[in-house]
């Protein structure tokens, strides 16, 4: 009578266990589909209708590239948290135009953390590409830490490393905003010793935590000082020159 009991009471642990899981699993996926950072309608038509590039729904990605096909560089970019990846196409066809394929990846439940996916899952893309850096935009950036080991070089957008890579030759540029109110200043700061120490970190003055995204507001930021169009311009600019001396290294 006593075991009867005991397997008993040793089954409804389990089932309660096993209820406890499933609730929480689901409740995990609920919550990463919810509140999702949707892409703004109008940089993104430009992007659609730019026939300087090419636009690629793909299997690994979002991928951009030059309309001509002529391209030597790579990036792998990893979207925030809850946010669309569509919403990096506008801020990153400028690269496409002089060169660079992107791909901006979709990660699992849209948070970076989840997708346990190596870097070559999504270089595939375009296999003819030797030269790939990896980068991301605030937790995209985090999990791009983590992958660089297998780049050429690593990019972030108002983001840092918890993985320490000051050991290393990799070359990385960190792009911040002087009003970003999540990846604020004082933490680009304090992080630095995790970044090799050539790293090349460069504030954009008045540009906010979504300046680096075209997705609008988000809670907790600053509030930016600069247009898109002007912190689109920066970001080509800075991260078009950072990649052309990648890419003369390479050769």
């Amino acid at each position: 009578m006593q075991r009867r009991r005991g397997r008993r009471a040793l089954k409804g642990i389990l089932w309660g266990l096993v209820i406890v899981l499933v609730l929480g699993a689901g409740g995990i996926v609920a919550w990463s589909q919810i509140g999702v950072m949707a892409a703004e309608s109008e940089p993104l038509a430009d992007v659609r209708a730019n026939p300087a590039i090419t636009v690629d729904d793909a299997e690994q990605g979002i991928v951009l590239a030059p309309a001509d096909g002529d391209s030597d560089l790579g990036l792998v970019f990893i979207p925030g948290a809850k946010v669309d990846p569509w919403a990096y196409a506008p801020i990153l066809q400028g690269l496409a135009e002089q060169g660079v394929t992107v791909v901006i990846t979709r990660p699992w439940l849209n948070l970076a953390f989840f997708d346990l996916r190596g870097l070559d899952a999504f270089t595939s893309a375009d296999p003819d590409i030797d030269t790939w850096s990896v980068g991301g935009h605030s937790l995209g950036g985090v999990r791009a830490c983590q992958l660089a080991e297998d780049a050429d070089a690593l990019v972030l957008f108002g983001s840092y490393c918890s993985t320490d890579l000051s050991a290393t030759d990799l070359p990385v540029l960190s792009l911040s905003g002087s009003e970003d109110g999540l990846s604020t200043p004082q933490k680009i700061a304090d992080a630095r010793d995790q970044l090799p120490a050539d790293a090349e970190l460069i504030e954009i003055d008045g540009a906010s935590h979504a300046s680096f995204g075209d997705y609008g507001p988000q809670a907790g930021d600053g509030t930016p000082t600069i247009s898109a169009e002007q912190m689109h311009a920066d970001v080509t600019e800075s991260l078009g020159a950072f990649l052309d001396a990648l890419e003369d290294r390479a050769r």
